[in-house]
């Protein structure tokens, strides 16, 4: 008998262990194909929008790894399924025939296993690694890169594992089918291009900051194939809905694309997590399709430094031991430093500058800490700018500190960068959120608590911190050093800075962008003007080609992650569930747009939550409903609470440094690493120029005297002389 159980579990071994090579030789193959296809087409089709955006969204480097794990292990599961279910000839579940001891060898020879194991950690650094493990000692993975956002509610696919909502374009919800999401962003979100409002109290930079901000916290990859695994179907040469694609139908008579060889637009499916979703089971439990979030969840300037060790690592400059991070050798900014260029074929060598005597110059794309760094040259500008803030905290660190080398010097102007973007939240937030919200959830800091898990949830990465595209201007402005159009660099159009670095590098550098962040109004977000055809129409347009729609992006994600319809996400608020007209015109205060609402989904349940989430008033005094503001809110709070790190948590700074970090402002950032002689004292609110801007010299220098290892700085005696 004995003889008979090792002889069966050799035989079980082999057939998992072929399997799983199997699997792992389809997904290369797969991947390998996609990767040298896509850059092919990008390369003959010069800003071809489809192969930009495609490998825009795709993982890289340890985040590439992590995801190729996931689709091994996936694969394998899949085909031993099928395989077993063909010799019993009945439908069985997964572990009808996949043990727990199964899928634990199958995650290990798929390189799963060691991306869910429990970090070896040492607490005695007050540093962060780059990945953010080892934060919290219980659950060292809590916040970390590379592991699957939270769910605050039960995901709801289609078949309640993996599918998206509506991949059948025929399934009911709720007794109703969804809706197109191009046709609800044409009815809901359209604005015309005259009706543009602007806010009355904030400048674009809220915008900008906003986008930054949630580059610090998210990014959600997608898959790397751009074929199935199964039938080797190219995703480009169809509409149908086959895995990874799950592309946006154009309406019947849509009014932009009235070419009736645009039947859709491109759409990947976020990659899964390692174990979720198709296989059905993961460790012999339950568990649905999982996205992966590649950042990690707390405030600490990933966008610049970058979130696993490999990309912190070639962000550094070690050609001295100065702890600077690398710029660029080839160009400057009237002297001053600009990013490093990526190497090796990218989205932005497609774009070309035409040089003065008509040569053509390739001009690739920045490097940063965060992928999306090119998106726009307004973004670009705030990753330039902090890098120089870096390399400047480093340098005046290592005059103070001559004793400290390149990693101490390194580790400590991060450090600083961390906590100063934490205090900046409490400038920003209380603009999106409103008074009342700031008091009720993120008043004054309550103390870590190692029970608070910080993940990103799915929720607010995937809908409610979407909420500042609806605040985006259809133009980067650019203005001179009195803050009006400058008459050398113009203002552009939005897509006509999709990935140009070149304007930065040829069009006056980061001074004119800054003053038009700071100097121009953001867009006003209402329910007659939502979404500017900028981003609804023109998304990543560069040729004449089909471009994209961010409207129906936000929405296609919505379901391709099984987020909850409306009312789930009120009901978790706390707040109330429209269930019919009436009721929801009270929550909109607008009975025409719930009309227009109800015509579309059938029922309030049904309401995308991103959706409902923008098209709700404002809370007093924010520029998100009840609905984002809770998500929000609540999002941050967990940051806050879960992060053992956070600069107001007893023993990551002193008093006296924790008084500068606060005392300091993002103009006199603004002042010390760019030509610009004057800004707004706080550049969140606009004023015109006048009385409204404040002379740099006027403004007070961020004091770094409390670093100074012994002395008494200057902070430490205005703390005792007036309390701490």
């Amino acid at each position: 008998g004995s003889q008979y159980l090792i002889v069966i579990l050799l035989v079980c071994c082999s057939v998992i262990e072929r399997a799983v090579e199997e699997a792992k030789a389809t997904v290369d193959a797969a991947y390998k194909y996609s990767r040298t296809e896509s850059i092919d087409r990008m390369q003959r089709s010069p800003g071809s929008l489809k192969h930009i955006y495609r490998l825009h969204k795709q993982p890289v480097g340890v985040s590439r790894d992590a995801v190729r794990s996931a689709d091994y292990m996936d694969l394998t599961v899949q085909s031993l399924r099928n395989s077993l279910t063909r010799r019993r000839r009945r439908s069985i579940n997964a572990t009808d025939l996949i043990s727990e001891e199964d899928l634990l060898v199958i995650a290990n020879l798929t390189g799963c296993s060691p991306r869910s194991r429990v970090q070896s950690c040492d607490f005695s650094s007050g540093f962060r690694g780059p990945n953010s493990d080892c934060n919290n000692r219980q659950n060292p993975r809590w916040g970390s890169s590379n592991i699957p956002f939270v769910r605050w509610l039960p995901a709801e696919y289609q078949d309640s594992m993996n599918l998206p909502k509506s991949w059948d374009r025929d399934h009911e919800i709720n007794n109703h089918i969804l809706p197109l999401v191009r046709l609800v962003s044409n009815q809901i979100l359209d604005t015309a291009n005259s009706d543009v409002e602007d806010d009355p109290l904030y400048t674009h930079l809220v915008t900008i900051f906003g986008q930054w901000t949630d580059h610090d916290l998210t990014f959600t990859p997608h898959s790397p194939a751009i074929r199935s695994f199964n039938d080797g179907i190219d995703c480009d040469h169809t509409c149908e809905r086959k895995e990874p694609c799950f592309p946006i139908e154009i309406p019947s008579k849509d009014p932009h694309f009235t070419d009736d060889s645009h039947e859709c637009m491109p759409f990947f499916r976020s990659a899964p997590a390692c174990g979720s979703g198709t296989t059905g089971y993961t460790f012999g439990s339950p568990t649905v399709r999982e996205q992966m979030n590649t950042l990690t969840a707390f405030i600490d300037v990933g966008q610049v430094y970058g979130a696993d060790k490999t990309k912190a690592r070639l962000l550094r400059d070690f050609s001295t031991d100065a702890g600077l991070l690398r710029v660029n050798q080839d160009y400057t900014d009237n002297g001053r430093e600009l990013l490093p260029f990526e190497v090796g074929p990218n989205m932005c060598e497609t774009r070309r500058r035409i040089t003065n005597d008509n040569n053509t110059q390739e001009v690739p794309c920045f490097l940063a800490g965060d992928v999306r760094t090119n998106e726009n040259i307004a973004l670009a500008s705030l990753h330039t700018l902090l890098m120089r803030e870096h390399n400047r905290l480093a340098r005046n660190l290592a005059t103070l500190n001559p004793h400290w080398g390149g990693e101490r010097l390194y580790q400590e102007a991060r450090k600083i960068m961390g906590g100063y973007f934490q205090v900046r939240d409490k400038d920003f937030l209380p603009h999106i959120l409103g008074p009342d919200i700031m008091a009720k959830k993120l008043s004054s800091y309550p103390g870590y608590d190692e029970d608070v898990n910080p993940t990103i949830s799915n929720v607010f990465a995937t809908a409610a911190f979407r909420f500042a595209h609806l605040m985006v201007q259809p133009f980067i402005f650019r203005l001179d050093n009195n803050y009006k159009d400058h008459p050398d660099y113009p203002t552009q159009l939005l897509h006509k800075t999709f990935f140009t670095p070149w304007r930065i590098l040829f069009q006056g550098g980061l001074d004119p962008i800054l003053r038009g962040l700071v100097g121009r109004k953001a867009k006003l977000n209402t329910q007659q003007n939502m979404m500017h055809d900028e981003l609804r129409n023109r998304l990543f347009k560069f040729t004449a080609e089909l471009a994209l729609d961010l409207a129906s992006l936000n929405l296609q994600r919505g379901r391709d992650h099984g987020l909850p319809g409306y009312n789930q996400w009120r009901k978790f608020c706390g707040l109330s569930q429209p269930q019919n007209l009436q009721q929801l015109a009270d929550v909109m205060k607008n009975r025409q747009l719930a009309n227009a609402l109800l015509n579309l989904y059938g029922t309030p349940d049904n309401i995308d939550v991103w959706l409902g989430g923008v098209a709700e008033p404002f809370v007093n005094g924010g520029r998100v409903g009840p609905l984002f503001a809770c998500l929000i809110a609540t999002q941050f709070q967990r940051i806050r609470q879960g992060d053992r790190l956070w600069w107001e948590n007893d023993g990551v700074f002193t008093a006296a440094q924790r008084h500068s970090l606060k005392e300091t402002s993002l103009a006199r950032i603004i002042c010390d690493n760019t030509g610009i002689t004057e800004v707004p004292a706080k550049p969140f609110l606009y004023r015109p120029r006048g009385s409204g801007y404040t002379q740099c010299d006027n403004i007070p220098a961020f004091d770094l005297s409390p670093w100074k290892e012994g002395g008494k700085s200057m902070s430490s005696a205005l703390c005792d002389t007036f309390g701490r």
